[in-house]
C-alpha cells in the first residue's frame, strides 16, 4: 500500500506538470488534459516497471539483491524521471504532439524537480513510505 502512495504522488505531480503547461499556453485544462498527459502517464508507468527491474538487478556488498525502495533517489527516482521524460516525449512525437527542444528542456527540469524533489524531501524529513520489513 505504501508503494502505491509513492506511485500516486508521482502521478499527481505529472498531472500537475501537464496542467501547468496547459495553463501557461491558455489551453483548456478539462478538455485537453488527457491528450497532454497520457504520454507522460504511460512513461511514468514504464518508469516504475523499469525501476523495479533495475533494482532487482542491483546487489549489496554481500551479493544479495537490493530491496526496491519507492522513495529512493537512485535508482527509483532517476529511472522513473528519465522514463517519464523520454517515454513522454517519444509518445508525444509519434502521436503528432509537439516536442520542441525548449519544451524538452523545461520538461526535463520540472519533472526532475517534481519526481526527484519529493523523494529527496521525504528522505531528508525521515518520511518512510516503504513497507515494514
Amino acid at each position: 500500500m505504501r508503494r502505491f502512495v509513492s506511485f500516486v504522488v508521482d502521478l499527481v505531480l505529472v498531472l500537475v506538470f501537464c496542467t501547468i503547461g496547459r495553463l501557461n499556453h491558455n489551453e483548456s485544462i478539462f478538455g485537453g488534459l488527457p491528450k497532454t498527459a497520457w504520454p507522460f502517464v504511460v512513461g511514468l508507468a514504464l518508469g516504475w516497471l523499469a525501476a523495479v527491474i533495475v533494482t532487482d538487478r542491483l546487489r549489496d556488498g554481500g551479493g544479495n539483491p537490493k530491496p526496491f525502495e519507492s522513495t529512493a533517489l537512485w535508482p527509483t527516482g532517476v529511472v522513473v524521471w528519465v522514463c517519464t521524460l523520454v517515454g513522454g516525449m517519444l509518445l508525444r512525437a509519434v502521436s503528432g504532439q509537439g516536442v520542441a527542444v525548449s519544451f524538452v528542456v523545461v520538461a526535463a527540469i520540472v519533472l526532475a524537480l517534481f519526481l526527484l524533489g519529493w523523494r529527496g524531501a521525504a528522505r531528508a524529513l525521515g518520511v518512510n513510505l516503504e513497507p515494514q520489513r
